[in-house]
């Protein structure tokens, strides 16, 4: 990328940022509305599915609102990084076996095999993109 391109992205980061926080507060709060569908993804060799549901909720929220903060936006992003990695076994996992999402809309219930591949790439997108808030 050239200079050019660069301060052209920069104008960018402010919005994208506000986006990311508002992203991931409403992945949160879908993990406490439709449990059962995000319970349904963990892997069978994880314990307690619902009650890591529910963790990484609360953590997609504080996070989402913590990119949201200026004083909090670097650890909130280190954050959310972290949490990417955490759930990527749960990307994985959809994407090997079978899975069909529960409490969801019957067109919902079982995303396309090529969705799922597309997903792990997009993982790294996404980890890049709270990356540059570091």
């Amino acid at each position: 990328m050239n200079v050019d391109s660069l301060s052209r992205l920069a104008r960018y980061k402010r919005p994208l940022r506000y986006a990311m926080g508002v992203l991931y507060v409403v992945a949160g709060v879908m993990h406490f509305v439709v449990p059962s569908a995000y319970a349904g993804v963990i892997p069978p060799l994880f314990p307690q599915p619902l009650t890591l549901v529910y963790l990484s909720g609360i953590a997609e929220i504080v996070l989402g609102v913590g990119v949201l903060v200026q004083r909090t936006q670097r650890l909130a992003a280190w954050g959310l990084i972290a949490l990417l990695v955490a759930v990527f076994p749960a990307n994985v996992y959809m994407a090997t076996s079978d899975v069909v999402l529960a409490g969801v809309s019957p067109a919902l219930k079982a995303p396309s095999t090529v969705a799922l591949w597309l997903r792990l790439p997009m993982q790294g997108v996404l980890i890049a993109w709270a990356w540059w808030y570091t």
